[in-house]
């Protein structure tokens, strides 16, 4: 309980965070009269999580200032052997993507930490304090430990799952769950058929989830306060189940079976994948395929020789073997 220190609390999430005055990086001032800064912060294990991109900054912040950084590390919590999702290129870097990782980068934020430093350079003087028994095929329900939410919108660790995948539908008019009990679980929209929807995904027969029909009401966000009929992803089987493929999926299945309502938030959904060739390629598709799958499986295709390259990449940061 902090209320009660003299301690200065500062924000890293912006100049307008709802904790007060703030910004994204530290400055001086929050600095002044330290003699190290530790980092222990629970991520969720997807580039677009922000905890990510707020150690990056700090990072940058503490080597122009020489000031020793200690990172505490954190399981991943949907474990470190999948890899997932484009590359972010460079013109699409933001708070949301701070550079060329994955969407689902399968690090721990140690090793992400390690790959900051050595191989993007950023070069502060960096200890980081490993994980006791985390191995790296380990999920969150595996280590015993009690999940506590590191942001309101993540409630439980099943959500982590699903989020490298759903956290796209914030690009798009659709909900993703927010301002329910169920966030990033379930997506819907007013005009959204969702017993169409659900049948038409389960006859891909994607590996490790089940969708079914569902109506919700929103009390915040997207669509507040109005009846929304969509589906519910129920993940069968963590190992199997790929989350950037299945929300890709599901996105160009709605992009086909409601053309005139779809609508993408083109600047938010390109950012959060990282590149704007994905929209794109749904688009082509959309408009010229009657066997959309196919084209949704080039484009995850696509993306094998980055992410071989990716991993080659993180050989000699990674801390936890299986």
């Amino acid at each position: 309980n902090m209320t009660n220190t003299t301690l200065p609390i500062y924000s890293l999430y912006g100049p307008h965070s709802s904790e007060g005055a703030g910004s994204f990086r530290p400055t001086a001032e929050m600095l002044a009269g330290l003699d190290v800064l530790i980092f222990d912060i629970q991520p969720v294990g997807a580039r677009f999580y922000t905890y990510l991109t707020t150690l990056l900054y700090v990072m940058q912040v503490v080597a122009e200032h020489n000031l020793p950084l200690i990172v505490c590390d954190r399981p991943n919590p949907i474990g470190g052997e999948i890899i997932e999702g484009p590359i972010l290129e460079q013109s699409f870097e933001s708070f949301v993507g701070c550079g060329a990782l994955p969407i689902r980068h399968g690090l721990t934020i140690g090793e992400a930490a390690r790959l900051f430093n050595e191989v993007w350079q950023t070069n502060c003087d960096l200890t980081v304090i490993g994980c006791e028994g985390w191995r790296r095929g380990m999920f969150f329900d595996e280590t015993g430990l009690p999940w506590v939410a590191p942001s309101p919108n993540m409630p439980k660790w099943e959500t982590a799952v699903l989020y490298p995948g759903t956290c796209l539908i914030e690009g798009t008019n659709l909900s993703e769950g927010r301002g329910t009990t169920l966030p990033f679980e379930i997506i819907g929209a007013p005009w959204l058929d969702g017993v169409k929807l659900a049948e038409k995904v389960d006859e891909l027969g994607l590996d490790g989830v089940r969708i079914r029909p569902l109506q919700f009401i929103p009390t915040d966000s997207k669509w507040q306060g109005q009846r929304c009929t969509g589906v519910q992803l129920h993940v069968t089987d963590k190992q199997t189940f790929r989350p950037v493929t299945t929300a890709l999926h599901i996105i160009a299945a709605i992009k086909q079976q409601h053309p005139n309502e779809f609508e993408w938030r083109y600047t938010h959904f390109d950012r959060l994948v990282g590149t704007d060739d994905v929209r794109r390629e749904i688009e082509r598709e959309t408009a010229t395929s009657t066997l959309l799958s196919t084209g949704v499986c080039d484009i995850i295709n696509s993306w094998t020789p980055a992410i071989e390259q990716y991993i080659h990449q993180r050989q000699t940061i990674l801390l936890y073997k299986n």
